[in-house]
């Protein structure tokens, strides 16, 4: 284990060294990701660390004392390639989950890049809390002001008032006179003059100033239906952020240089995606450049030659020469966040809590991909698509859009955003068992098709949580799966996963065969368990990992399995990776 502890002046020293403006022009920038973005769980944290050595300063998701479940999807959106809108509402684990789990990041794994921990509040005594709480762990606390002060009577966030923000930087300093990390303030741009803010926190005593935050907010309108597409308690107002606050974030940054001088580290971030970007932020005044929302546009895959490629280019750019590496052709250029309006053609009851959506149009998909499905003033979430031409989705009733799914009727609007993910690329083998419980049969026609193509022989088995069939008298895609190969649909009478008693009957001969699991996580992880026993190797043995997604597009990272997204690799893992990199999921 690599020591991680380490003094206030120690951290002091290499930050300083680094930081300083006549080196900070004659080296290559310091790279940084920022609140909210990527790094958002300590896996992704450790992944930034390894496979990203062009970041030199990871910066965490904003934590609180307590958990905040944040706003209700979608809290994110593009109204143009690389310009967002988001009100995720700071959602968070809290201070105790968030400090265990960096508490044994730091025990277990030696960062190479400093930890830079976000933190957020709304009066000063629990931002106390919070670098009390992180200060063992961080070399950085940011402090997020933009939340609105807790005094009766002020609804504009901390860093819009200077007495106010630098009070809460004297409470700060006073309460942790010996802070081991150092403490910078996150200024808010929305402000008549950012300089003025900046100048009272460093006369406050903070170490260095993180700028900017979002623009705004402002309402998002989806051009369709004419709604807000955010959806929040304040009228669907979201922040903006990536390209249409570039210019406003120079400008800030220069601004706060010309009135702290020199010897003030500032990390400068806002619409950050090109190696002329970064150049442009640095000569602006910044000496570490945070590289956020244009992660949203370039592929997991490519977060590596991406980043390589924003230090090589900012590199020639500073010190006079013509970039090579041309970062700027990693980010996509079309929107990928579009909602596309749909009728509604068929609704299928198959018992109480299921029913089949049968849309207009047609969708081009494979299995391991993904889209959201819209209902405005309601939210989203995202579903796998059951059947291309005509378009049709499996719904189980699960929550508050789900039964706002199942009150819609014929001819009327749902909107769809997507594809996410990535097509499964299966290994050929002689014979397949494809194995699905309750509306993860939903991922099957798709998976069997491209299995069909390959030759495979299959046998398919779904686990239902009823006893019903659908009104022709047929097991949910019953139809369209028994074209595949031998279908079996047992329902759980009762026994929850009782189509595992007929797994056996189908890996008496394991030589050639592959699985692919489809259903709750624990449901999978039990079958998985009786397909190792019979000889299927782990690498043989696919689980459709649905997680959790806010955006689909790789900003958020709650789809985050072990280091990749599901949102980029695809739904589909192999036991043999999240053996190694999720253990917790299985």
């Amino acid at each position: 284990m690599i020591a991680w502890k380490q003094d206030k002046e120690a951290v002091r020293s290499l930050l300083t060294g680094r930081f300083q403006r006549t080196i900070a022009l004659q080296m290559p920038p310091l790279l940084a990701t920022v609140s909210g973005v990527l790094s958002t769980k300590t896996s992704l944290v450790r992944y930034t660390d390894r496979e990203l050595p062009a970041i030199a300063l990871i910066t965490t998701k904003s934590f609180q004392v307590v958990p905040n479940p944040g706003n209700r999807e979608p809290v994110i959106c593009e109204m143009e390639p690389g310009s967002y809108g988001n009100s995720v509402g700071l959602k968070n684990p809290g201070m105790e989950v968030a400090l265990a789990e960096l508490q044994q990041l730091r025990q277990t794994y030696g960062l190479r890049a400093l930890l830079n921990v976000s933190v957020s509040a709304s009066c000063a005594e629990d931002f106390i809390t919070l670098v009390r709480a992180f200060q063992e762990v961080a070399d950085i606390i940011e402090l997020n002001f933009s939340c609105p002060h807790a005094s009766v009577g002020f609804g504009a966030s901390i860093g819009c008032s200077p007495d106010i923000s630098a009070d809460y930087i004297s409470s700060i300093r006073q309460a942790c006179p010996e802070c081991k990390a150092l403490i910078f303030a996150k200024l808010t741009p929305n402000v008549p003059d950012i300089g003025e803010i900046a100048l009272a926190v460093v006369k406050a005593g903070v170490d260095g100033i993180t700028a900017i935050n979002t623009v705004g907010p402002e309402v998002h309108v989806e051009p369709h239906s004419g709604k807000s597409i955010l959806q929040n308690k304040v009228g669907g107002k979201g922040g903006k952020s990536g390209n249409w606050i570039r210019t406003q974030a120079l400008s800030s940054v220069r601004r706060i240089r010309e009135v702290v001088g020199d010897r003030i580290p500032i990390i400068g971030m806002g619409g950050v995606s090109s190696g002329a970007d970064v150049a442009a932020m640095v000569q602006a005044g910044a000496d570490a450049v945070g590289v956020g929302s244009a992660f949203g546009k370039v592929h997991q895959k490519q977060w590596r030659p991406y980043t390589d490629a924003l230090l090589a280019d900012s590199s020639a750019i500073l010190q006079g020469r013509e970039p090579s590496a041309d970062s700027a052709t990693y980010c996509q250029k079309t929107r990928a966040m579009v909602y596309e309006p749909h009728r509604i053609v068929h609704m299928l009851r198959h018992s109480e809590d299921i029913v089949v959506v049968t849309l207009d149009g047609n969708l081009s998909y494979e299995a391991g991909q993904f889209v959201f499905l819209w209902i405005p003033g309601v939210g989203e979430k995202p579903f796998s698509v059951a059947e291309a031409n005509p378009l049709a989705f499996v719904i189980k009733r699960r929550g508050p859009f789900t039964e706002a799914l199942f009150a819609l009727k014929t001819g009327d609007s749902l909107y769809v955003r997507g594809l996410y993910g990535a097509p499964i690329e299966p290994e050929r083998t002689n014979r397949a068992v494809l194995l699905a419980g309750g509306t993860g049969v939903a991922v099957l026609p798709a998976l069997a098709e491209r299995l069909s193509a390959q030759g495979t022989k299959m046998d398919i088995l779904v686990g239902t949580s009823s006893e019903g069939a659908t009104a022709d008298g047929k097991a949910l895609l019953e139809d369209t799966l028994s074209r595949y190969g031998h279908f079996l649909s047992v329902p759980d009478a009762g026994v929850p996963g009782r189509i595992l008693q007929s797994l056996d009957d189908y890996l008496t001969d394991c030589a050639d065969v592959a699985c692919y699991l489809v259903g709750p996580e624990k449901f999978m992880a039990a079958a998985a368990r009786k397909i190792r026993a019979a000889g299927v190797p782990d690498q043989r043995i696919l689980l459709s990992m649905e997680l959790k997604t806010l955006c689909g597009i790789g900003m958020c990272g709650e789809c985050a399995c072990g280091d990749r997204l599901t949102c980029q690799w695809g739904t589909f893992m192999s036991y043999d990776y999240l053996s190694r990199e999720a253990p917790e999921l299985l």
